[in-house]
């Protein structure tokens, strides 16, 4: 059934719709994406929101403890619960109706019997043909990624140290965003489009070859001592952000730091700084 619909498209509705589309309008299309222009609108790009930065700091200048019985805070608890409500029994409704018409279109006995389907077939369903420009796209973007595992500075050192020893953690909450924001202020503010792209491809570079990307930290690092102490701590600290470190955990970190050249007496003054409220950044 996908391979005809894409024939169909190809046929009828491909034709039209580069005919009518230009490199600006789907730009435009682009940008005006539900899940990009949602973080546009509440971003300082909009004028708009301009006085709102004005308004979180002098809210943060007299922020104060709300009472236990303050009835603000009631109405914000049932505000809280009922949002939640309402926001599972809408998931339940969208994903049982589209069980369901998904159910009743494709598992049309009329629909199975055009395109060949037998129900009752023990035999194994057809795999969908791998397509060959994918495979060629993906395999020249992995030796693009190969071979830029050396490349970068202090800033990609930290980025893919933190991605390998956090690799074990499938999760991240508002303390883990807060230090990855201290990381993009820590390198010139850079913009967070940039930031994330570093990221994926920090990530990739581990994802294709490991050992390799681990065994590039070194020369990657400044010579002086000092600055790679910082990177190391500023490492520490956005893991221990996010809690409790596992075995694993510890013993990547291990690795990261022998990898960063710090000793076991160096990681010991980074800990008591931390502890002591003065982390000190790259």
């Amino acid at each position: 059934m996908s391979e005809i619909n894409l024939a169909l498209y190809r046929a009828f509705a491909q034709p039209v719709v580069r005919a009518m589309t230009t490199e600006s309008s789907a730009e435009w299309m682009q940008q005006c994406h539900p899940l990009r222009l949602q973080y546009e609108l509440f971003s300082d790009r909009n004028p708009f929101m301009a006085p709102v930065n004005a308004w979180a700091e002098q809210v943060r200048g007299n922020r104060k403890p709300a009472a236990a019985d303050n009835p603000f805070l009631a109405m914000q608890e049932n505000a809280s619960r009922q949002i939640v409500a309402a926001l599972d029994a809408w998931r339940d409704i969208s994903e049982t109706l589209a069980e369901r018409t998904f159910m009743a279109v494709y598992g049309s006995p009329l629909l199975q019997a055009a395109v060949g389907v037998d129900p009752d077939s023990a035999q194994r369903p057809r795999q969908a043909a791998k397509n060959p420009l994918h495979r060629q796209l993906l395999e020249k973007r992995t030796a693009e990624l190969r071979a830029h595992i050396p490349s970068g500075g202090l800033r990609e050192a930290v980025i893919r140290a933190l991605l390998y020893v956090g690799s074990s953690r499938r999760a991240i909450d508002e303390r883990g965003f807060e230090m990855a924001r201290r990381i993009r202020l820590a390198h010139d503010n850079m913009s967070l489009s940039d930031f994330k792209a570093l990221i994926r491809e920090q990530f990739n570079m581990l994802l294709i070859d490991e050992a390799a990307a681990l065994a590039a930290i070194p020369s990657m690092l400044p010579p002086d001592a000092e600055t790679r102490l910082k990177a190391f701590d500023l490492i520490s600290e956005i893991l221990g952000a996010l809690g409790d470190l596992s075995d694993t955990d510890r013993t990547r970190l291990a690795e990261i730091a022998r990898l960063f050249g710090v000793d076991e007496k160096e990681k010991e003054n980074g800990s008591a700084r931390r502890k002591s409220g003065r982390p000190r950044t790259p």
